[in-house]
This record gives structure tokens, sequence and C-alpha cells, in this order.
């Protein structure tokens, strides 16, 4: 399966706004997106340490996210505007491909620019 870096950015957000409850799991539906997208997806994430995880029963291998950690804050941060994460998906695209710390870089130079703008 192909990692959908919009669907991550969905996650992240839909983990972002959800209350934090202990060790309990969200449930995520996102439209346009299967339950083993979303799974897999949570899956990738939680080994990229941007949340915590747990595995369901159920639907067979189900990942569900507990909550986000302070890598995934980080990374919601910089692509949370919609201008700036459509430049660093340009930026990627022109590159050839999609790294988590080049679109980082990009990202947290895109923001550190806007901000010093505002300085101005």
């Amino acid at each position: 399966m192909k990692r959908d870096m919009d669907l991550i950015r969905k996650i992240l957000f839909e983990v972002e706004k959800a209350p934090y409850s202990g060790p309990n799991r969200i449930d995520l539906e996102i439209e346009g997106y299967s339950w083993e997208d979303i799974s897999h997806h949570v899956l990738l994430l939680w080994e990229a340490e941007f949340i915590e995880g747990a595995e369901a029963s159920g639907r067979g291998r189900e990942y569900k996210p507990i909550r986000l950690t302070w890598d995934g804050h980080e990374f919601l941060e910089a692509v949370k505007d919609d201008t700036r994460w459509a430049k660093v998906k340009n930026a990627m695209g022109k590159a050839g491909g999609f790294v988590y710390q080049i679109a980082m870089s990009v990202a947290t130079t895109l923001l550190k620019e806007q901000a010093l703008s505002l300085l101005e």
C-alpha cells in the first residue's frame, strides 16, 4: 500500500482534536478512506513515533491512535496551514519523492520565513 501524506495529515488533525482520555483508542472515520487505509496509516504514524497507537481487535489487524507525540505535534504545526502544505507537497513532487526529514525542513523554513516577515 502506498503512503498517502494527505491521509497522514488528516489523521494527525483528527487525533489532535480528539480529547485525551488516557490509554483509550480513538476511533477514526475519514471520508473517502477505508478502515484498512486508515489503519495502515495509523500504523505508519505509530512506527514513525508521531502518535502512540494500539492494535485493536475486531476486523483483523487494525491499528488505532491514542494520542499525538511531541514529534507528531511538531510535524502537524509545520504543515497545518493549507498554503504551506501545498508548497511542501509541490516542492516534494518536483524533487521526486516525499521524505519526511526534507519535507519537515521545507515546512519549517517556510514557517520561519512567515514568522520573520511578521517582525518587519
